[in-house]
């Protein structure tokens, strides 16, 4: 018996359920693929699964509607997979602890999957209903969207046959999206030497903590704090006061996620701890004043840490902190065409250690192809200065906007006579998969939609229960009309 069985819709929280105990990591989706399949074939529809692991069940029209039109209900496979530090939780192999709270269905200190979980689950619910007027239906899961859309861009022109797709991967209840950001990664390695530790240093660990996190499309321009910026602040300051040395670094997780956490194991002559430890006290308070309104909950904390054998040299340590400094992170334009609408960003999403090299991980987004191409190269030009090595990604195109688009205009005239409200019709500055579908299937009309998420791609990601069942209602109506 689950928490969830309460809830209603139930065949959308049943698979909901089931989907939340299957792990499903970004390109490990293979006992998701293999769920879905399954599920396929206990409903007796036809389920194929193309080269790339993309997952299409097939449903006949109701009697009746046989000559309406195909309606492809497109959602992805994979989860962000973050989790706070003080959880343990395999991602490969654990299911999903979730609890409700005011109304939400939260995990217990880990992402949800909401996203885009609870569009799988609608999708099933839609294969598996006996009352739902519709037309053919094709259900496409994708796979690997959140760490490269590589599903999307695998995608065979000739595999669907539906002209009008259905994306159920938006994240806000009365608003329904026509367009978004197109993106790309920059990525910089920089090579150090390991350098025995100097005598006579005290070492210490320096932590930020309780950051609110979240979509690096999304909530880019909520003003959340960075934990790589945070802690490189501190380790700047003090880099030009003492004779400071780093021994490791690491910060962030995913490109597509902003930073909640970061720490560093830091070394400072002895005779400057005592120094060391009063400037770290004025430091945490000052932040905490800064982002009392935003941040609520950070914490910067400094403890003592054994002595480590070996540091990065004096001059790769200056380069990068200098480097990180230097690097932009958040909104660099808004939209001079779509009032409040982030036009391009960049993230600082995360630095890692590995063997002789330090990476950092960026991404960029934008609305417009130039734009995003010219902030990447300006992180490029920061880490290329530095003396990093800098490679991007293939990147991934936007989708332009067609507010004249058939079925954005019946989504939103059903959404106001079912919840006598109009809905904000607005493109988004996160990445979805429907640019790249348009470059396989241009006859493609096509809108996005989905319940409210908050938090996402963070451990305090949480789906609104009200705005899940209105979401329901929205779709198989829709389904109806067309």
């Amino acid at each position: 018996m689950s928490i969830l069985d309460q809830l209603q819709p139930a065949l959308v929280w049943h698979y909901f359920n089931e989907i939340r105990q299957v792990p499903r990591p970004s390109k490990k989706e293979s006992k998701i693929i293999a769920y879905l399949q399954e599920t396929g074939k206990k409903l007796h529809l036809e389920t194929i699964t193309d080269a790339a692991g993309n997952v299409i069940i097939r449903k006949p029209a109701i009697p009746g509607k046989e000559n309406r039109p195909t309606v492809i209900l497109q959602s992805h496979m994979d989860m962000v997979c973050e989790k706070n530090n003080d959880v343990t939780h395999d991602f490969l192999n654990d299911p999903i602890e979730i609890y409700i709270e005011d109304n939400w269905v939260k995990a217990k200190g880990t992402t949800l999957g909401a996203d885009n979980g609870i569009g799988i689950a609608a999708s099933l619910a839609v294969l598996a209903s006996d009352d739902v007027q519709h037309g053919p239906i094709e259900c496409l899961f994708t796979v690997d969207e959140e760490t490269g859309l590589t599903g999307a861009a695998a995608l065979q022109p000739n595999i669907l046959t539906g002209n009008i797709l259905l994306n159920l991967d938006s994240e806000d209840d009365g608003e329904i999206f026509i367009g978004c950001a197109g993106g790309i990664d920059t990525v910089a390695t920089l090579p150090f030497e390991y350098q025995n530790v100097p005598d006579n240093y005290f070492w210490a660990l320096v932590e930020v903590k309780g950051l609110t996190g979240g979509h690096s499309g999304d909530d880019i321009d909520k003003g959340f704090a960075n934990a790589n910026k945070v802690l490189n602040r501190f380790l700047w300051q003090q880099a030009h006061k003492t004779s400071l040395r780093i021994a490791s670094i690491d910060g962030g997780n995913l490109r597509n996620a902003i930073a909640r956490e970061a720490h560093a194991v830091i070394g400072v002559p002895n005779g400057e701890k005592e120094s060391l430890r009063v400037d770290f006290n004025v430091f945490a308070a000052m932040i905490e004043k800064e982002l009392e309104h935003k941040e609520p909950n950070i914490r910067l904390e400094l403890s003592s840490e054994t002595a480590p054998e070996k540091a990065i040299d004096k001059k790769t340590t200056d380069l990068l902190l200098n480097a990180l400094y230097a690097c932009p992170h958040g909104v660099i334009r808004m939209s001079d065409t779509m009032p409040g609408l982030v036009e391009t960003s960049t993230n600082l999403a995360s630095v890692k250690m590995s063997g002789n090299t330090i990476i950092i991980t960026t991404s960029q987004r934008s609305s417009i192809d130039s734009a995003k191409h010219d902030v990447a190269a300006m992180v490029n030009s920061v880490f290329t200065l530095a003396g990093a090595s800098v490679q991007h990604g293939e990147g991934y195109p936007g989708w332009q906007p067609n507010p004249e688009s058939p079925v954005v205009k019946l989504t939103a005239s059903l959404y106001e006579k079912l919840f006598q409200q109009k809905p904000h019709v607005r493109a988004i500055h996160a990445g979805l998969e429907c640019g790249l579908f348009l470059e396989k299937y241009p006859q493609w009309d096509m809108v996005s939609f989905g319940p409210t998420i908050r938090g996402a791609h963070s451990p305090s990601e949480r789906l609104d229960i009200v705005a899940t069942q209105r979401f329901w209602k929205l779709l198989i109506t829709l389904l109806a009309e067309i």
